[in-house]
């Protein structure tokens, strides 16, 4: 399997933002994109991302076979709800080995879910999805979006060999239709692609990242 940088390496840090103000938009607006309820929160910030990200998204989606559909999960994610999810992975971790320090639980952590600093989903600029059939029903991917230990181990890396062969097949039509229009994958999720923040800049090796973790969400339907 190819090395896996993840969100706390300090490079992702370490590269510069230069915000370019971009709105975020509902996702719910858009005819082409289908959009999922499982993580539907009141204010519908799940359905949102940055005009540019949904832009691409578009484009992804023309780049599928005919009888496929894109489904999204999860766009954008307030800063205040990743710091409640980072928080709380960090626990499990130090819970389930007590020998781990503080560091050692978070960088685990990170495999899955985002130290907040750096957090893709709180930019707006990524999106968690699946491929689904006209009628909605989902494809199989190997593991359900936002599966982790113990429920699933390695099969959530991108790569991973240890699922099936339509699995993978699935994974490469998603994969490539996503890097056609722009998007990196956080290699450790399968479902996890972003565009203009910092983890797509330090991939692409980008001068600097377009979005910055925005608390401009204001809420909607």
């Amino acid at each position: 399997m190819p090395e896996v940088v993840i969100l706390s390496d300090p490079r992702i840090a370490a590269v510069p933002i230069k915000e370019c103000g971009e709105p975020l938009v509902d996702l719910r607006t858009l005819e082409a994109i289908r959009v999922d309820q499982r993580l539907a929160d009141h204010e519908g910030a799940y359905a949102h991302i940055r005009l540019s990200v949904a832009d691409r998204l578009v484009a992804a989606q023309t780049r599928l076979p005919h009888e496929l559909r894109l489904l999204v999960v999860e766009g954008y994610r307030p800063p205040s709800l990743q710091h409640q999810y980072f928080t709380a992975s960090v626990a499990h971790h130090r819970a389930t080995h007590p020998g781990w320090d503080e560091r050692r639980a978070s960088v685990e952590a990170s495999r899955y879910v985002s130290p907040p600093d750096v957090a893709p989903h709180s930019t707006g600029g990524a999106i968690d999805l699946t491929l689904c059939t006209p009628s909605g029903a989902e494809l199989p991917m190997g593991t359900p979006v936002n599966a982790t230990p113990p429920d699933a181990g390695e099969e959530c890396y991108t790569a991973s060999t240890a699922i099936s062969h339509e699995a993978r097949e699935n994974r490469s039509i998603l994969s490539s239709a996503m890097v056609s229009t722009g998007f990196v994958n956080y290699p450790t999720e399968w479902w996890h692609w972003s565009y203009g923040e910092r983890y797509w800049a330090f991939i692409t090796e980008a001068r600097y990242a377009r979005y910055g973790p925005t608390d401009s969400f204001t809420g909607s339907r």
